[in-house]
């Protein structure tokens, strides 16, 4: 389908798909065996410009927003999310600073994290704080011209490759979610350091661990805003990332589609190629067209995002939601069209089954989507005057 995409836009796509053909999909088998984290594509992406479509010029960005960075998401997506995970979470960890941080802050960490010679990483989650933030542990004490961070964060995307975090810490457990602050920590800061790499089912070539605060103590004025603002700098971060984790969950799909459809077209059963019988024609079919609706959701709502409407929270679970759920069911199918080649690593879409479940949880499990899609209707009836009934 014709996105009415801009020429940059065109640009941005066809870079990132060569980067994924050429760079990604030679070497996807290898780093999801090794669980190697791709520097070497990290760093080809640094030089194709792409860390910085989202930030804006001044910061040495090129000036985008969600859209195009959603439009080199996907592209990677298609080859490998593991290494797609790798260079979106660097825009998660960015985010808080790009959207909260002062002007210091974001000069001194944003043409870094443009440039790509720094990744960054969003560090929340704790081992009794994931969907429900509220249960973070980790402390930030003020201590003079410092702040003392104590605590351990748990399955952090980029932990150990990353060297600027934005991580949440209580500054005050009076006042509850409003006692939540974020602040920039650095690799090589005095009491921080990273526990176990995590081994998992998928996205293998994506480092996820510990991070331990021991006494960790960073300047003042590394505190992102001001103290109580890291619930609500959380929540704005995960409004403008979701929709690509949704760019995510295109990408893997039609990667999958792609695969099934070549493969179906080969593969004689009968004296034909499978792709005429019916049973296969219809899972293919569903399967083109759950992708295609994904990709209309995730780029009118990607766009929608840019402009920063009331409704973000809504839009972006509904990104997640869809574009997960719809990612898992395609890969899913791959795998059956195959059949016993399916199951086997000689093709891709038996790491992309497994690669594609993580969709349905970071970020905010598909359960916790169809919450905040729920309160927000909620919200919204709740405003009109009209009687439905």
């Amino acid at each position: 389908m014709d996105y009415f995409l801009t020429e940059d836009q065109k640009m941005i796509q066809e870079l990132a798909a060569q980067v994924a053909r050429e760079k990604v999909r030679p070497v996807r088998a290898q780093l999801d065996e090794q669980e190697a984290f791709p520097w070497d594509v990290m760093k080809v992406l640094a030089q194709s410009d792409l860390f910085g479509l989202y930030i804006p010029e001044e910061y040495g960005g090129l000036g985008g927003g969600i859209f195009e960075n959603c439009l080199a998401v996907e592209k990677l997506a298609e080859s490998c999310i593991g290494v797609a995970t790798s260079f979106a979470a660097s825009g998660l960890g960015a985010y808080p600073i790009l959207l909260y941080g002062s002007e210091d802050l974001k000069k001194k960490y944003l043409p870094l994290i443009a440039s790509g010679q720094k990744l960054a990483a969003f560090a929340l989650t704790e081992s009794g704080a994931g969907s429900d933030v509220s249960g973070v542990k980790t402390t930030a004490v003020r201590d003079g011209e410092f702040y003392v961070l104590n605590g351990t964060k748990q399955w952090i995307t980029n932990g150990g490759e990353a060297e600027i975090y934005s991580v949440l810490a209580i500054t005050d457990r009076t006042k509850g979610p409003r006692g939540a602050s974020f602040f920039v920590v650095e690799k090589g800061d005095p009491g921080f350091s990273f526990g176990k790499k995590e081994k998992k089912l998928g996205i293998r070539a994506s480092a996820t661990r510990e991070l331990v605060f021991q006494d960790c103590r960073i300047p003042k004025d590394r505190i992102i805003g001001r103290e109580g603002l890291g619930f609500i700098i959380a929540m704005k971060t995960f409004d403008k990332s979701r929709p690509g984790i949704g760019a995510l969950g295109v990408g893997l799909a039609q990667g999958a589609l792609d695969i099934a459809v070549e493969y179906a077209r080969k593969r004689v059963q009968f004296g034909k190629p499978i792709i005429h019988f019916q049973a296969i024609q219809h899972k293919l079919a569903d399967m083109a067209t759950k992708t295609e609706a994904s990709r209309a959701l995730i780029y009118c709502a990607a766009r929608y995002m840019d402009t920063d409407p009331a409704d973000s929270s809504k839009v972006a679970a509904m990104c997640k939601v869809f574009a997960g759920d719809v990612a898992m069911e395609v890969a899913t199918q791959a795998v059956q069209v195959l059949g016993g080649y399916g199951y086997m690593q000689d093709y891709p879409v038996e790491k992309m089954m497994r690669d594609a479940k993580i969709l349905q949880i970071y970020e905010g499990t598909n359960e916790i989507q169809r919450n905040i899609i729920g309160q927000e209707l909620n919200k919204e009836y709740g405003r009109l005057k009209e009687s439905f009934f």
